[in-house]
């Protein structure tokens, strides 16, 4: 799923429990969206304003507001934005109230990851925010890549990679203009318990770049200090 403009697109998530908040972003990061978290309601008003979201994970119960006074903030800045509610309150006039506020779905807690992200995809989609891809392909510019087939293309041109470069390739196409340290890398694509070193990543960078990037407009950025991240090319 990507924004009309080929860009990744945004999700806010507003929860005053950091480690909740922490996994819904991890979840949606995972599915190559661009995510801001806030801890209360006017956190969550003021990253609405700056980021901009697609769509917005929202918890009824925040320290400084609540999350129908929060919605109603953000509806002034965003009319349009899909509101997600995230609730420990299952009863029915809780659900209304909620809706009748101007939220476009509910979930109650506890919750699947799954449901959360099916549910905001429907959101998303219906909105018209962003447009659904293929399920197996990543596409980021020029540059596709098939999931399934393991098939990589840049231009219309086939591109041959091994097992540890197409993974590479793509946890960075899952994260289209973040720049994701090196550090980041080595927990995705080698796992927790890999022996190496960090250097390891700035060698398959550079065969990635002899593969993707030669000859052509760069696509695959360092950020010195803070790692890598892959855009379009220009």
């Amino acid at each position: 799923m990507l924004r009309p403009d080929g860009t990744a697109v945004r999700v806010l998530v507003v929860d005053d429990e950091a480690s909740l908040a922490e996994l819904l972003s991890m979840a949606l990061r995972y599915e190559g969206w661009q995510v801001h978290s806030a801890g209360d309601g006017a956190g969550a008003l003021r990253s609405a304003r700056e980021f901009r979201p697609d769509a917005v994970i929202l918890d009824v119960m925040l320290p400084d507001m609540d999350g129908l006074s929060v919605l109603a903030g953000l509806r002034r800045e965003l009319p349009d934005v899909p509101v997600l509610f995230l609730t420990a309150k299952d009863a029915v006039e809780d659900r209304i109230a909620g809706l009748t506020a101007g939220g476009d779905d509910y979930v109650t807690k506890p919750f699947s990851l799954e449901e959360v992200v099916a549910r905001l995809r429907g959101l998303i989609r219906r909105s018209g925010a962003a447009q659904e891809r293929s399920d197996s392909l990543l596409v980021v510019g020029d540059l596709t890549l098939d999931e399934d087939s393991h098939e990589v293309t840049r231009g219309g041109e086939s591109i041959h990679l091994t097992a540890t470069e197409f993974e590479l390739l793509r946890y960075l196409m899952r994260n289209p203009r973040r720049v994701l340290s090196k550090a980041q890398i080595l927990d995705r694509v080698w796992s927790y318990d890999f022996g190496g070193q960090a250097n390891v990543v700035e060698l398959y960078i550079s065969y990635l770049r002899r593969k993707i990037d030669a000859g052509r407009s760069p696509m695959i950025h360092t950020r010195r200090g803070a790692g890598y991240l892959i855009k379009p090319g220009e």
